[in-house]
């Protein structure tokens, strides 16, 4: 998925490279509603694999490694996941208007 996103990524900014109708055509495809469910889904992973990077960087100094630990930790990532998207997208809704 999140290679998926990156190549959305991609294509976003060679249309807004190409000119003013290229970029339009761009913006109606990401604004539609298939597009805002990739752009969330995209958001999610890419949250989801910043947080469990923290993790794992923790996990590189020894710490966090019991399985009890391990598992509260996971379920932080999950549910951090969860509040840090939703956050981004509301705050994201309140800045376009």
């Amino acid at each position: 998925m999140l290679s998926i996103g990156i190549a959305g990524l991609v294509a976003w900014l060679a249309a807004a490279a190409a000119g003013p109708e290229s970029f339009a055509v761009a913006r109606e495809i990401a604004g539609s509603w298939p597009g805002l469910l990739i752009l969330f889904l995209w958001s999610l992973c890419l949250v989801y694999h910043l947080l469990n990077g923290i993790r794992h960087m923790v996990w590189d100094t020894g710490r966090g490694l019991g399985l009890k630990q391990v598992r509260v930790s996971g379920w932080a990532v999950v549910g951090g996941t969860v509040v840090l998207t939703i956050l981004a997208w509301v705050l994201g809704a309140m800045v376009a208007g």
